[in-house]
């Protein structure tokens, strides 16, 4: 696990409080994103990840999977940078 970072799709869900979940400013968060999102963003960074069918330890009952990312800076930094290129859902 060295040098990855493991992101999971309610780190950037503007319905969570972040005591639920949330990682990033309401602001940056999108409604409801789910895995094929956060693995577009991540790519548009330019940064090499795969998806897992794991769940959030907090979620358990929700398998919404997560994304293991190559990233040796801190997660807070690749949590700015994907959250920057989230796209807005309409």
């Amino acid at each position: 696990m060295k040098g990855e970072r493991i992101l999971y799709p309610c780190y950037f869900n503007a319905a969570l409080k972040r005591s639920e979940g949330r990682r990033i400013h309401r602001s940056r968060a999108i409604k409801d994103p789910v895995l094929a999102d956060l693995e577009k963003a991540v790519k548009k960074c330019g940064l090499t990840c795969h998806t897992e069918q794991k769940h959030h330890p907090a979620y358990w009952w929700k398998k919404e999977g997560r994304v293991v990312v190559a990233y040796d800076r801190s997660k807070e930094h690749l949590l700015k940078a994907v959250a920057g290129k989230l796209e807005v859902k309409k």
